[in-house]
């Protein structure tokens, strides 16, 4: 039996890791699962843990108000290896971009453990777009040990980089699996959830979400100037915002749209909950990387309010769009989905990212390399 640490932080984090955990926990002769939560997301991730029916065996308390990016990485650095030092371990998994991600990363390699990268070969060459993600996935990939690369386009952006084409692996995007996971009464208990907030889930609902740390300032300024015209001007739709907790967002945007009553502020949602939004949106505006990947299952157009994405499949397929922070963009582009009914604005293309069979790949490969 081989001891397998998943560490994660955030809340897509464990949206896009807990098909994996489930899958190995499959086979409890071949692994010992243990969950590592940083709390980088404190609330978010132990509310998506829930959901999956999961528990963390190890929580790190690593949030801090107004931490800076160097405090936050020194305390992870500084917990994880105590963590690695209290418990034997054969193989660490991360997934994704964060803080979490790499600190996972460095102390594994630190510790001479292997790491194996979830949703590995995310590029898009701009060390400040997304700031500070894209330092942390090339970072992680030097040091990882197999990488679970989601698209072909991921494993050519390895390759350029020299890592070995036997430690790439194309599985797709764990995301899809999670999507899977919805039961009926999941579904059913969203429904209710909107009902009893009386917000109409109907076919003018757009989905707002804005949160990435190179969107503050100016940006979410000109994003927020970019929600107001929109709500005033197709004031017969519905503008649900789930509202980040981070301050630098959280206060401007309750400030300027708490007013309007076509616009819902809400506190960050359950997993269940952004995904029936999702499913039944007409348009989403977003800056998340996640979203980007799931809405192509619903067959919902979405304007990525970002200058640069790592996510250029969805691009290539015509399924999403970068709109930047641009004021006139987000308008132009927006208003091309709100001047026409729902029904003439889905999406007729699949899902580029995956089929939602990426975490049985994923179990089969590592089973292949511990020799389990």
């Amino acid at each position: 039996m081989k001891n397998i640490i998943f560490i994660f932080g955030t809340r897509p984090e464990i949206i896009k890791l807990a098909p994996v955990i489930l899958e190995m926990r499959k086979y409890p002769e071949k692994y010992n699962v243990i969950i590592c939560n940083t709390e980088q997301q404190k609330e978010l991730s132990n509310q998506t843990l829930a959901y999956f029916g999961l528990r963390a065996d190890i929580n790190l308390d690593s949030m801090r108000e107004n931490q800076s990016l160097s405090s936050i990485q020194a305390r992870l650095l500084t917990s994880l290896d105590r963590v690695f030092n209290e418990n034997k371990i054969d193989a660490a998994i991360v997934q994704g971009d964060t803080m979490t991600v790499l600190c996972g990363a460095l102390t594994s390699f630190y510790h001479k453990i292997p790491v194996f990268h979830v949703e590995a070969g995310l590029r898009s060459y701009d060390i400040y777009e997304p700031f500070p993600e894209e330092v942390m996935r090339q970072m992680t990939s030097r040091v990882a040990e197999l990488h679970f690369a989601p698209t072909n386009i991921n494993k050519e952006a390895l390759l350029k980089e020299n890592i070995s084409e036997n430690k790439i692996h194309v599985v797709g995007n764990t995301v899809i699996d999670a999507l899977f996971c919805l039961s009926k009464e999941v579904v059913e208990n969203s429904e209710i959830f909107y009902k009893e907030k009386d917000i109409p889930i109907d076919d003018k609902l757009v989905l707002i979400t804005a949160h990435r740390r190179e969107n503050h300032g100016e940006r979410i300024d000109r994003i927020i100037d970019a929600i107001s015209y929109l709500a005033e001007k197709y004031s017969n739709h519905t503008f649900v915002i789930p509202v980040h907790p981070n301050p630098n967002v959280k206060n401007k945007i309750q400030n300027r749209l708490g007013g309007f009553q076509n616009i819902y502020l809400l506190p960050p949602l359950d997993y269940p909950y952004l995904v029936y939004l999702m499913k039944n949106a007409k348009l989403i505006l977003t800056d998340s990387g996640g979203i980007q990947e799931e809405a192509p299952s619903f067959a919902c157009p979405t304007l990525v309010m970002r200058y640069e994405t790592e996510r250029k499949e969805g691009i290539d397929a015509g399924v999403s769009k970068l709109v930047g922070a641009d004021y006139d963009v987000i308008i132009k582009e927006s208003e091309k989905i709100l001047a026409l009914p729902k029904d003439e604005t889905r999406l007729k293309v699949q899902n580029p990212y995956g089929d939602g069979k990426s975490a049985v790949r994923i179990e089969k490969i590592i089973r292949e390399y511990l020799l389990v």
